[in-house]
């Protein structure tokens, strides 16, 4: 079972933000509780820190629960809607999320709902480490590093004209659906091709895959420092904080041994 998961609450009314803290924080596999009375607050307390799981209230001065959903992270925390109002729950689960309560919150249906979102998280994490594993293994069987990556250069087009990118320039790799974004010089560029070919084609020496959607120029990397639950975070020399993914840890700590 996961624990020391992080849980934010949002609600425009103290009494109910409160209630609902309290009963999250007696649940054994609860970690920091963190509360927001809007969306905009809740925004900013998420841009700054990880959250699993979600409880928001629908109607809030300022915008509605509905309206943080376009704001939410990837990957996408779990969302329990708690709210005065029976008449959302239809539009509350087409938007995906895992319970609707309705207040007052009664304690035993709340560990329910709890209870079904923890489990959530944890099968999205599970499948997400499978993914890793899956993409780390193909890598490796693709090519050996002094047998592949011979590309000097890319070719990207933008506002009309095709614009030459070369690897030295390059910060940091990004993927963006079938597609790649490339950094560059301070710009970025949406590139036809997928992060997979890109990591065979690029100088194997430079850059590093550290995450299944993320790769990165060595030489870009200024630091890395720790984040929660033992993660670790690439700071870039242009101040971009890209997150390391579990399974690629052990590499990106041996790459920046060697650089050292």
């Amino acid at each position: 079972m996961l624990s020391g998961l992080v849980i934010l609450v949002v609600d425009d009314e103290p009494l109910a933000r409160r209630r609902a803290i309290r009963l999250a924080q007696q649940l054994p596999w609860v970690g920091e509780v963190g509360e927001a009375g809007n969306v905009a607050q809740a925004i900013e307390w998420l841009a700054r820190s990880t959250c699993h799981i979600i409880l928001l209230d629908i109607r809030m001065p300022g915008g509605s629960g509905f309206d943080l959903l376009r704001h939410l992270p990837e990957p996408a925390p779990a969302v329990i809607f708690v709210t005065a109002f029976g008449d959302q729950a239809l539009r509350a689960f087409d938007a995906q999320a895992i319970d609707y309560i309705t207040k007052p919150i009664e304690a035993g249906r709340f560990q329910t709902a709890m209870e079904r979102a923890r489990m959530a998280v944890e099968q999205a994490q599970s499948a997400d480490r499978i993914r890793e594993l899956e993409e780390v293994v193909a890598n490796l069987r693709a090519a050996e590093p002094e047998t592949r990556n011979q590309l000097g250069e890319l070719w990207v087009r933008a506002s009309g004209e095709h614009i030459r990118i070369k690897p030295e320039s390059i910060s940091h790799i990004s993927a963006e659906r079938d597609y790649v974004r490339i950094h560059a010089d301070g710009n970025s560029y949406l590139y036809n091709e997928n992060l997979a070919t890109l990591e065979r084609l690029l100088p194997a020496l430079q850059f590093q895959r550290i995450h299944r959607s993320t790769m990165v120029r060595i030489d870009a990397v200024e630091r890395v420092k720790g984040g929660q639950f033992h993660s670790l975070i690439a700071v870039l020399n242009d101040g971009t904080e890209l997150r390391v993914g579990r399974t690629y840890t052990p590499a990106i700590r041996a790459r920046l041994a060697r650089r050292g």
